[in-house]
């Protein structure tokens, strides 16, 4: 257990990055740092190439067929009789860019099998020189990796993540 919290703290920490977070809130319409954080377990819980292609090169989340398929669901939601609408919602739901549970896996195996609460994991793995990007939390300097940029500056946006300004109609 405390090897794959030592794995999957690792692999979480490589999509902690500006751009990614950025292509998150343009993408998806949502900024929240937990909501990124869950966002982040969702695309490692879409396997390795998805996760690399998309860390590597945060502009390329708007090519995942996961993602377009979200986003045409929420279109069809919006334009959905009400009749409809409750299916179509609960399908963004179910589908939706968030796994909150699966950063969770580790400390609930933990505390089934010690008995004692997953702190004692997370300990373990610090003691292990381990040390986690999340959970993101600013007044602590919690932020993710790289240059801080303003999403509100357009231009920026076209050249850091020219797929998904193209996407917005930019």
């Amino acid at each position: 257990m405390v090897d794959f919290q030592c794995l999957w703290t690792g692999v979480q920490g490589r999509g902690c990055s500006i751009d990614l977070y950025a292509a998150h809130w343009f993408v998806f319409g949502s900024g929240s740092l937990d909501g990124f954080e869950y966002f982040v377990s969702w695309l490692i819980s879409l396997g390795r190439e998805s996760f690399e292609k998309v860390a590597d090169c945060p502009d390329l989340l708007i090519e995942l067929p996961q993602v377009l398929r979200h986003l045409d669901l929420k279109r069809a939601y919006s334009g959905s009789k009400k009749a409809r609408s409750r299916d179509v919602l609960r399908r963004l739901e179910e589908e939706g860019p968030d796994f909150e549970q699966l950063a969770s896996v580790a400390c609930e195996a933990y505390e089934r099998i010690t008995g004692s609460e997953g702190v004692g994991l997370y300990e373990a793995v610090r003691g292990r020189g381990v040390f986690g990007s999340f959970p993101l939390v600013p007044a602590l300097g919690g932020v993710p990796e790289g240059e801080q940029w303003d999403f509100e500056d357009l231009g920026e946006l076209v050249r850091r993540l020219p797929r998904i300004a193209r996407h917005r109609g930019l």
